[in-house]
């Protein structure tokens, strides 16, 4: 008998892409905001985190609305690891917009406008309506087919009920094809929308639970609802004023978000929009939500764009602003001043200022432990410390990256756990910084277009480099 073999198959669309940061799922904070050793993805900078945990707890009580934070440190201390905690923390329905300075001079419009797009992408809008609604158990439905092809189109009747009441109604050919495509049948709750017609198929009604011998387990069984057949619900969007803007300036409407073509929009639709918004606010119709708005690597902004800051923050619907640098006193961008982080002393003191400290010994070892299993690389004990070493001489990102690559050369020799010989291959392999300077300045005089000088002083700046 010949042996079938099953090919396996895999949905390249539905891996899910590991990133520099996809292992973090918050800030790690207990109850009372203080900061746990290590909890969701977060090692070690208990008081940036107990820091961003404060502002974090202000955002939601809706009290720092218009100012900034500012995450200062060292290259490779979790500056961004924090932003993005801060927004896993935030939830789904706080917006949270990021960006990096330098893409704001390479957008085909203004600079200034840029932000003012950045600044609206960041504060939202809960947009509250109320709406009829047909919600019921499928009790029938009945389709009226015509005898001769495109003689006639097809009608139909579909019979709801709840626990108190029971009704008919006549379905269109439209509303036939939403039941078709939604693959309603006998025992589903449904709620019907009565404006749009859209159906949202609700569950299987527990009444109906034993139709069937096995069910799959995306199968939800809920109750057969109560009261009357048509009821008025309110229904919440939340979109951000960004989307607004976009959708009332281009003339493809809401279509302008997909296909990008966003461009410069006219301060007089904003004005028009902020008018609007000012209006439900005071009907009760619309709620606003200051978000998060986060740009790393300020340092890169210039000038114009921090005093343009400076007056955004003052706005009444100013999101909230948080930045991060790795610089220390440096040229701001546009001037010849220098200045702390390369940031105006005027737009710095009106950052609250959290810093993060280098990473010891302990917590490198407890981050790469973290980035083994989201990696999915089986290292043992003697290769981990081998490479917490190398972190500690060397540094964290660069020991991070060398364990895929250690994980692929255990994958070449066959072996299933990483062991001490395939850390040394891949450190061998590929130079960090340090070794890579060093090279560089022994053989600076075979590369085209040395323009370092041959004098005396070239140790000492060989040496300046590597510290």
């Amino acid at each position: 008998m010949a042996e079938i073999r099953l090919s396996e198959t895999r949905d390249l669309t539905r891996i899910e892409r590991i990133g520099a940061h996809s292992h973090i799922r918050g800030l790690g904070l207990d109850s009372s905001l203080e900061p746990r050793a290590v909890s969701e993805g977060l090692v070690g900078q208990l008081s940036a985190r107990k820091a961003a945990g404060v502002i974090l707890q202000m955002i939601k009580d809706g009290r720092i609305a218009g100012r900034g934070v500012l995450i200062a440190g060292q290259p490779g201390t979790g500056k961004t690891a924090i932003a993005m905690g801060l927004a896993k923390s935030l939830g789904q329905e706080t917006p949270f917009a990021m960006l990096s300075a330098s893409e704001i001079f390479s957008f085909e419009m203004s600079k200034t406008e840029s932000l003012t797009q950045a600044f609206r992408k960041a504060i939202g809008v809960r947009i509250k309506e109320e709406t009829e609604v047909i919600e019921g158990e499928v009790v029938e439905i009945q389709i009226d087919r015509p005898a001769v092809a495109g003689a006639a189109s097809k009608t139909g009747k579909l019979t709801l009920k709840t626990t108190e009441m029971e009704a008919c109604y006549d379905m269109g050919l439209k509303l036939i094809e939403a039941m078709g495509k939604e693959k309603v049948q006998s025992g589903d709750v449904i709620a019907l929308d009565k404006a749009s017609g859209k159906i949202t198929k609700l569950g299987r009604s527990f009444s109906r639970s034993r139709d069937y011998d096995a069910m799959g387990p995306q199968t939800k069984f809920v109750q057969c609802p109560d009261g009357e057949l048509q009821k008025r619900k309110e229904v919440v969007h939340c979109v951000t004023l960004h989307e607004i803007d976009v959708i009332n300036s281009r003339t493809q409407g809401f279509l302008a978000l997909f296909t990008g073509d966003t461009g410069e929009i006219r301060a007089e639709v904003r004005e028009q929009i902020d008018t609007k918004v000012a209006e439900w606010r005071e009907e009760g119709k619309a709620e606003v939500v200051p978000g998060v708005l986060f740009i790393d690597e300020v340092h890169m902004l210039d000038i114009e764009c921090f005093s343009f800051l400076n007056r955004a923050l003052e706005n009444e619907m100013a999101p909230i602003f948080v930045v991060a640098t790795n610089r220390g006193h440096t040229v701001i961008r546009g001037t010849n001043y220098r200045s702390p982080h390369g940031i105006p002393i005027d737009l710095l003191d009106r950052l609250l200022i959290i810093t993060t400290q280098p990473y010891s010994e302990d917590d490198i070892r407890k981050i790469l432990d973290i980035r083994c299993l989201e990696e999915d690389v089986d290292m043992s004990e003697e290769a981990k410390v081998l490479l917490t070493k190398i972190g500690v001489e060397t540094s964290l990102r660069y020991a991070i990256h060398l364990i895929t690559s250690s994980g692929l050369a255990c994958q070449k020799r066959r072996g299933r756990i990483v062991e001490m010989e395939d850390i040394s291959r891949v450190y061998q392999l590929f130079l960090d910084v340090k070794r890579s300077t060093q090279y560089l300045m022994e053989y600076q005089s075979q590369y085209l277009f040395n323009e370092v000088p041959a004098r005396e002083g070239n140790e000492n700046e060989a040496s300046d480099m590597l510290s």
